[in-house]
């Protein structure tokens, strides 16, 4: 791929893993190598020229050791909430186009990476989604009320992608908000925001479980 435009890559890291235990989650290790190293790695073997990791204040200075020898990788301080972090990310930018990722994605593939770039110089803002495969329920007071058509149903993943001024504005006119997905805020804003099919590996690691599962897909 020949990019004749910029891209980087912003990927919130400020989490305190609450869910997940005593450790912080993208320390954790899988098959002896840290669980952001896996993240990381994907975007670095890609066509991303410039990779933003933006980081919960304790675990700062230990992702700056990990990614010392790193090319293309910068870590900076994140924010109180994942919005607050993308925003001091995409501040840390300087590109055309910039792709958000979850640090806690580590089976992300640089293939779906790169084919999510080519998306998004096409279309302007893209999310990786999965079809819903699952009967969905809609349920109050413990009682299903209906069955919900899963025809038109997708499962948001990341990397999502934008075109970079589109997302910035976006923050800026949201600032203080507590958006958890960033195409949501341009939904909110009215603008369109197209799908690109991921896999039903890139799964998010929230609890112990979610390791064992990753054992097996980095296997």
């Amino acid at each position: 791929m020949n990019l004749k435009y910029k891209v980087n890559a912003v990927i919130p890291a400020g989490g305190t893993s609450s869910r997940f235990g005593t450790k912080n989650k993208l320390l954790e290790k899988i098959n002896g190598k840290e669980v952001i190293k896996y993240t990381v790695d994907a975007f670095e073997c890609s066509e991303i020229d410039k990779i933003i990791v933006c980081a919960n204040i304790a675990i700062k200075d230990e992702l700056e050791h990990i990614f010392r020898n790193y090319k293309k990788t910068e870590i900076i301080r994140g924010g109180a909430t994942r919005q607050d972090s993308v925003f001091n990310g995409l501040k840390a930018c300087e590109c055309d186009y910039v792709l958000i990722h979850d640090a806690a994605r580590p089976m992300i593939s640089t293939d779906l990476i790169n084919r999510t770039i080519e998306t998004v110089i096409d279309k302007k803002a893209v999310t990786v989604v999965t079809k819903t495969i699952d009967t969905i329920k809609e349920v109050k007071d413990g009682k299903i009320i209906k069955t919900v058509d899963r025809s038109r149903l997708y499962n948001t993943q990341t990397p999502q992608a934008f075109e970079y001024n589109l997302i910035k504005h976006a923050h800026e006119k949201l600032q203080g908000q507590n958006f958890t997905d960033d195409a949501g805020m341009l939904e909110k804003l009215k603008k369109d925001v197209y799908i690109l099919d991921g896999s039903y590996k890139n799964i998010k690691i929230t609890t112990l479980n979610d390791i064992d599962i990753a054992k097996i897909y980095l296997s």
